[in-house]
């Protein structure tokens, strides 16, 4: 299990979070993101090398970095003066790095941190990198592409805020009971699936091109059966009935929204971002319904591409 996990946070390190990062905001953060695979670079080599003493200084390097990441979060709140869904979304996706950059120190120092097993806390670094960051990133873009649309506006931001939440029950759960993590689970789960058919119903057809499309189609069908494992397991621990193991769920459930979600829905959303009008720089924490979708002759929501810049 463990080089599987390795190769799972290795590629959330140094691609998706910095590919995150360039989505959210392609003129506030474009020189972090370029930077974000030299400061994660540390992170991912302290992964392959046993615990001690070099590799708590490596994982403490990243740690720095994420946590001057989070540090982004309040005052992106503080400029937008609104908890829209999408911002709440995206903070949540800027301080995501930092609870799996922790976990990560003390896993790699040998240190049960709060008393968690070293397992667990090697495992919280892939569920922050992707469930915490991509995840939240992802409900936030789709929130804003639907905008305030009739009939799927409310669902997307309710995802929106739902996401986020499931997750810090998800973690708030580590510390009270199992019942309280398959709570996040559950809620975490409903946001997740609401992220999936707003992906493939109203962003998948805003596709200019098959590739796109196809790359959206996966990381929904992907989350549909990756999140059904995670309330299996979560109802497992809190229940007692028969679920996957550790080593099952990291191949399976970790493995599918690395590659089968994570990864795909950020090429997807760069290829929808390339697109873009040049003229609407927008961040992607901004909610925008567009009141021109009614003069629209299918009265579809205006397209990603026509809402999200990207940079060069």
């Amino acid at each position: 299990m463990t080089a599987l996990v390795n190769v799972i946070v290795t590629l959330g390190m140094l691609y998706v979070v910095p590919a995150g990062l360039r989505l959210i905001d392609p003129a506030r953060l474009l020189r972090t993101a370029r930077l974000w695979p030299v400061a994660a670079a540390p992170g991912a080599l302290c992964l392959w090398l046993p615990r001690g003493t070099p590799a708590t200084a490596l994982a403490a390097l990243y740690a720095a970095a994420c946590l001057a990441l989070a540090a982004r979060a309040p005052v992106r709140l503080l400029r937008a003066r609104s908890l829209t869904p999408p911002a709440i979304a995206v903070a949540t996706a800027l301080v995501s790095p930092s609870i799996a950059a922790t976990a990560l120190v003390a896993e790699r120092a040998g240190y049960r941190l709060f008393g968690f097993d070293l397992d667990i806390l090697a495992l919280t670094v892939p569920h922050f990198h992707f469930a915490g960051f991509t995840a939240a990133l992802v409900a936030g873009l789709v929130c804003r592409a639907v905008g305030g649309r009739a009939g799927t506006g409310g669902l997307a931001r309710w995802a929106a805020y739902s996401v986020p939440a499931g997750t810090l029950l998800v973690l708030l759960g580590y510390f009270v009971d199992d019942w309280a993590e398959l709570l996040g689970a559950v809620v975490l789960t409903g946001g997740m699936w609401a992220v999936a058919l707003l992906t493939w119903r109203e962003v998948r057809p805003a596709g200019a091109d098959r590739t796109t499309r196809t790359l959206l189609a996966t990381s929904a069908a992907v989350l549909v059966a990756t999140m059904l494992l995670a309330l299996w397991w979560a109802a497992g621990e809190a229940t007692g009935i028969t679920h996957p193991t550790l080593t099952w769920m990291a191949a399976t459930h970790g493995l599918g929204n690395a590659l089968g979600f994570a990864l795909c829905s950020v090429l997807a959303w760069r290829r929808l971002a390339a697109d873009a009008r040049p003229a609407d720089p927008r961040p992607a924490d901004a909610l925008t319904p567009d009141t021109r979708t009614a003069d629209r002759p299918d009265h579809r929501p205006r397209t990603t591409a026509d809402r999200v810049e990207t940079s060069p």
